[in-house]
């Protein structure tokens, strides 16, 4: 392995899947998955001239790339940048276009948006779930003020540093999803 090789493999960790760059950025992974969806595009392609249907078209791509978009979302959508989230929408709406998926299908944002808000209620509501013990604990604040109504009953984390604003329990607190 050349010194070269060397600098470039230690300058991004990959993990379950997700790879993340120095300072962690996350846009080696949105290009990895962009690259990835094109080819998944050519696969469907062949598949509709060898007589797949759209619905069957619209069923693998929604296993296959979505699944693949989705995947780990909730932890790496925060690093994401502004050209990011761009891009995972544009190959989306290229995928309309050619009706690889069905018209109605929500965004990346949306799909993320949903599946956080069901992994967060899951976590507040199951006292054994893996990330239970990461929620700050229950506000006190509400039992003596009459404050605003908030959607959770949980203490706001303190700022910290960027990293944390970026990370997903504290992104759901300050959203009011739940």
């Amino acid at each position: 392995m050349t010194c070269h090789a060397f600098e470039q493999n230690s300058a991004r960790e990959r993990s379950l899947g997700v790879t993340v760059g120095n300072e962690f950025s996350i846009s080696q992974h949105v290009q990895r998955l962009v690259t990835s969806s094109a080819l998944a595009r050519y696969a469907l392609r062949v598949l509709r001239t060898r007589g797949l249907d759209d619905t069957a078209l619209q069923h693998v791509f929604r296993a296959t790339v979505v699944a693949r978009l989705t995947y780990a979302a909730s932890a790496w959508r925060g690093l994401t940048n502004a050209s990011d989230r761009p891009r995972i929408n544009s190959l989306l709406d290229r995928a309309r276009r050619h009706g690889y998926c069905p018209p109605d299908l929500p965004t990346f944002d949306e799909l993320c948006d949903t599946a956080d808000k069901e992994l967060l209620s899951k976590a507040v509501k199951q006292s054994h779930h893996v990330l239970h013990t990461l929620l700050p604990p229950p506000s006190t604040a509400s039992q003596n003020y009459n404050l605003r109504h908030r959607t959770h009953s949980r203490e706001l984390p303190a700022h910290t540093t960027h990293l944390t604003d970026r990370a997903f329990i504290t992104r759901m607190l300050y959203k009011d999803v739940y």
